[in-house]
């Protein structure tokens, strides 16, 4: 497994990667973890040092890394292809699974190509389209030359929502597969809701509006400003990130619970009576889906991951990009009816039940079959058909 990134930087890859170690340590299969050194400090969630030496009992190769501009606990791992062929040649796999490739990713891919490994690339972050945000909207197009030289290089490349297979086809890439992510069902319930916790952040019977996510540019937080002050609620942030200073000083009135993850998360979700999420460049969206087992509806802009995840007028609202009227209404029409907010929590709930990490790590382990069997019959070739199901 090459990740991009990994612990201690707690993100939705890091996330799906230990999800799926512990599925394949239960299984007894070995795994050898390749990812960026992690030497940082992050004060806000109280996180430092390096990835760990091993998880679920598989060891972790750590590769030199530097950190990436204006978000130091993001890192890009330096090293050659060379290198990388080295570790895989002395682990001998039958496959490698590239995580979220950019930088390491890349030069896993060329490395897994001149051994004869078959690859099984997760497309999991929407780079391209961080380049407006980061004020560099010139790199879109070079940034999506990368993704498809990664992409056409692989074996397989598994999309984890209708709209990012859609966009992987439209530029060309062949070999896709539609793979979601699990919820951890037992640990987001209605059941872990905490009337002490609320009175803890809002004022006695108010509705609090919650968004759990990184506090970074292309999350789009500080489109909740019109959020921040509707009276009678509390706009609750949850998570880390370099753009937290800001998004203080746009969101005044908002509570900024820092960093949270576990039973502490479980129930923080599970307190919020609306969920929202404004980024326009997820994927998928792994917080929604947390917020749907919490009992949560859900109002997120109508692009990405959301489009497969909210089922709007039943299990939340979906707002068209830059039309933050429509998220203020959703939420408007959601806060005042709670005949109607409870009925489309419920649905919610009813909706990602049998969403569970072993049920979609199983299907990974038919994708990694599959591309074996591709790579043993025939040579893959890097202008194929798509094969989009």
């Amino acid at each position: 497994m090459v990740a991009e990134s990994f612990l201690p930087h707690m993100n939705g890859v890091t996330h799906s990667l230990l999800k799926v170690l512990a599925h394949l340590r239960s299984r007894g299969d070995d795994a050898l973890v390749i990812a960026p050194s992690s030497s940082w400090l992050d004060r806000a969630s109280r996180v430092s040092g390096e990835a760990p030496a091993f998880v679920e009992g598989y060891p972790v190769v750590t590769l030199p890394s530097v950190p990436l501009s204006g978000y130091p606990n993001v890192r890009l791992a330096a090293g050659t292809v060379a290198r990388v062929r080295r570790i895989l040649a002395d682990f001998a796999p039958d496959v490698v699974h590239v995580a979220s490739p950019f930088v390491l990713g890349w030069r896993a891919v060329q490395a897994a190509s001149q051994l004869g490994l078959p690859t099984v690339s997760v497309y999991q972050t929407e780079i391209p389209a961080y380049a407006a945000r980061y004020g560099i909207p010139w790199a879109e197009n070079m940034l999506w030359q990368r993704v498809e030289n990664i992409h056409q290089g692989s074996t397989l490349t598994l999309a984890p929502s209708s709209f990012a297979l859609k966009q992987l086809d439209s530029h060309g890439i062949p070999r896709l597969r539609l793979w979601r992510r699990g919820v951890d069902t037992a640990r987001f319930s209605p059941a872990k809701r905490d009337g002490d916790w609320r009175s803890s952040v809002a004022p006695p019977g108010s509705k609090v509006i919650g968004y759990v996510g990184r506090l970074a540019a292309e999350k789009q937080v500080e489109d909740l400003a019109g959020l921040d002050a509707i009276p009678g609620t509390k706009l609750v942030i949850v998570g880390s990130g370099p753009a937290k200073e800001s998004l203080q000083q746009k969101l005044p009135g908002a509570h900024f619970a820092g960093f949270q993850t576990g039973e502490d998360l479980a129930r923080t979700m599970a307190s919020f009576d609306v969920f929202v999420h404004p980024g326009e460049s997820e994927t998928f969206c792994q917080t929604i889906q947390e917020a749907m087992a919490s009992g949560v509806p859900v109002v997120a802009v109508g692009r990405g991951g959301p489009l497969d995840l909210v089922d709007s007028s039943r299990t939340g609202w979906l707002y068209p990009p830059g039309e933050l009227g429509q998220l203020h209404a959703g939420v408007m029409d959601l806060l005042g009816d709670d005949t109607k907010r409870r009925a489309f929590g419920r649905a919610a709930y009813a909706a990602v039940q049998g969403r569970t990490w072993p049920v979609l790590c199983e299907q990974l382990v038919s994708f990694y079959a599959e591309a074996i069997g591709m790579h043993q019959s025939a040579p893959v070739s890097r202008s194929g058909t798509t094969s989009a199901h």
